[in-house]
């Protein structure tokens, strides 16, 4: 593949940041799409656009903000509460972002004859988002061909993947410092080890300890 052209949508997250570093290992020309749909912080976008710059990967910034007219949620709200009600969704929940966000990235994708596609959603630690499982993706990878006749090939590098083997795959990209100094996760807009205390930066840093404690045990062998 390393002569065709990807397109990796990205937050500047640990995860799409890590995918990012695998497109780049993967794909011989990587463009980054990140989107503004209205969430809480611009800081995310700044983030995402840093990273880009710095690792030399052209940058697009799509204007998404008709889902934070459409549909309230926590990471588009002013005051972040995060819970979930019984039998539903978390409220960190953004209706229709991965089906919005990989189709205009298909459209983008198109506008320069590449046909990957990469995210880094995962059904192992997706809080229930319906748009992160793997039955989904592959049945818009259906959609997305029928409708431009074209043959796009969404690619999920962490989809079976806990947070402990994200930091894992970082780590074999030769990316686990620059992953873990320069993204931003935290839902309050906090960057590296963020807060420390909402569901992101929870799952972040423990799936970190577990990595790191087992990459010592296993050294120490």
């Amino acid at each position: 593949m390393k002569n065709e052209k990807a397109v990796v949508v990205f937050s500047g997250g640990q995860d799409s940041t890590t995918c990012l570093f695998w497109a780049l290992e993967n794909f011989g020309e990587v463009r980054a799409v990140t989107f503004d749909y209205g969430q809480r912080h611009s800081k995310e976008i700044e983030c995402a656009r840093k990273i880009a710059v710095e690792l030399n990967v052209p940058f697009k910034v799509l204007d998404m903000t008709l889902i934070n007219q459409l549909s309230a949620n926590a990471l588009t709200r002013d005051h972040i509460e995060v819970k979930t009600e019984e039998g539903g969704l978390p409220s960190t929940f953004v209706p229709g972002r991965n089906l919005l966000f990989l189709s205009f990235a298909a459209v983008y994708a198109d506008a320069f004859g590449a046909r990957h596609l990469i995210t880094g959603v995962s059904e192992t630690d997706f809080s229930g988002y319906p748009d992160c499982r793997d039955t989904f993706i592959k049945s818009l990878n259906v959609s997305l061909n029928l409708a431009m006749d074209k043959q796009f090939a969404i690619h999920t590098p962490l989809m079976w993947r806990d947070k402990a083997q994200v930091w894992e795959l970082s780590d074999e990209l030769g990316a686990l410092d620059f992953v873990q100094e320069k993204t931003l996760t935290c839902y309050n807009g906090i960057p590296s080890t963020g807060c420390g205390e909402c569901p992101a930066c929870t799952l972040r840093n423990e799936g970190l300890a577990k990595y790191l404690t087992g990459k010592s045990a296993g050294a120490a062998k």
